[in-house]
């Protein structure tokens, strides 16, 4: 994978889907030839954001459009499912760029075998969360391979939304001084799935957070003051922010005692050896926050239930640039690396 010069004996391992630096790579192998990267001064591929836009002449809106495959297994898990999953996911990508998601596609890929009932669980939940947020599903595909060819469903979406122009709200636009603000506590998706997976009981119930954060986006109105956000799920909070770090040529200095985990989830990361900072969400957002703007946003944050446990867990800063560290509450401090690739493979 190395300067993209392949041999024969290299392959592709389920690490290359997780969101962390092997993604990263096998994203530029893929995308290594395209020669047409953006449209006019749009974002683009090499942005790596959480989608791209596309300016509109004579109009005061751009297009934003992302695309997201979604692999999770099991269909159901604790929480939600693959169809709610899916919505979410790719809603969720474009209120993270300050748009809003006005038409999806859907391409579902079938097992032969697959019941007819299992099915229409799924799409009911798909097009009820669709429905719920004024979202219309306007075109897709239907592909149905034979048995043992593929683990029962997957699906592929791609959503369109619209925002001003004049909205700067991008991976590469964190500034020195912004506020890191999270909405919640973090790794409840994954750590729901791995408990369900390796039949962890816990003496409580843990659920996937995933769900829908387009109206408590739209609660904050014109997004004055916000440079940044995103949604922290494949490599978690660790991947979402040194891609910020990288991108907007920032330092980014956590403190550990305000980044809020379930105690459910920290004793399952023990169990298992695995760091919460690794684990994805489908549930909450991370914000770059202007300073002068932030007692305002953490208040229009906690007047939404979802956005009730908001808090500010770090800063932008001028140094250690394209880094993050974490500063523990016994005064060290040590960095919170990309992870290299996810503690277990199909979580969403």
């Amino acid at each position: 994978m190395k300067n993209h010069q392949e041999s024969p004996e290299d392959v592709v391992l389920l690490s290359h889907g997780a969101g962390g630096v092997l993604q990263e790579q096998l994203i530029k192998f893929l995308t290594l030839n395209a020669k047409i990267r953006r449209v006019d001064q749009g974002i683009g591929i090499d942005e790596f954001d959480d989608g791209a836009t596309i300016p509109l002449q004579d109009s005061d809106l751009e297009i934003v459009v992302t695309s997201d495959g979604h692999t999770i297994h099991p269909l159901v898990f604790p929480g939600g499912d693959i169809g709610l999953l899916s919505a979410a996911s790719t809603i969720n990508d474009l209120a993270m760029m300050g748009a809003r998601c006005i038409a999806i596609s859907s391409t579902v890929f079938i097992e032969e075998g697959f019941s007819f009932r299992n099915l229409r669980t799924i799409m009911d939940s798909f097009t009820s969360a669709l429905e719920k947020h004024s979202v219309a599903l306007i075109c897709g595909d239907t592909k149905v391979l034979p048995k043992g060819q593929l683990d029962q469903l997957m699906m592929s979406t791609t959503g369109i939304g619209l925002r001003p122009k004049t909205r700067l709200i991008a991976d590469n636009n964190v500034q020195p001084g912004d506020s890191i603000i999270v909405t919640g506590p973090l790794g409840d998706h994954e750590a729901a799935l791995i408990a369900n997976r390796h039949g962890i009981n816990l003496k409580t119930a843990l659920n996937s957070d995933v769900t829908i954060l387009l109206d408590l986006i739209e609660h904050l109105h014109n997004f004055t003051g916000i440079h940044a956000m995103k949604d922290p799920t494949r490599g978690g909070i660790a991947s979402a922010l040194n891609q910020w770090a990288t991108q907007s040529k920032v330092g980014i200095l956590l403190t550990e005692k305000e980044i809020r985990i379930r105690p459910e989830v920290r004793s399952i990361c023990d169990i298992l050896g695995l760091n919460p900072y690794h684990l994805a969400s489908e549930g909450k957002a991370i914000l770059a926050v202007d300073p002068d703007y932030t007692d305002i946003i953490i208040e229009k944050l906690r007047e939404h239930p979802l956005g009730k446990d908001a808090k500010i867990v770090g800063v932008a800063q001028r140094e250690n640039l394209g880094m993050v560290l974490l500063q523990s509450e016994w005064g060290g401090t040590k960095f919170l690396d990309t992870p290299y690739g996810e503690p277990i493979p199909r979580v969403c």
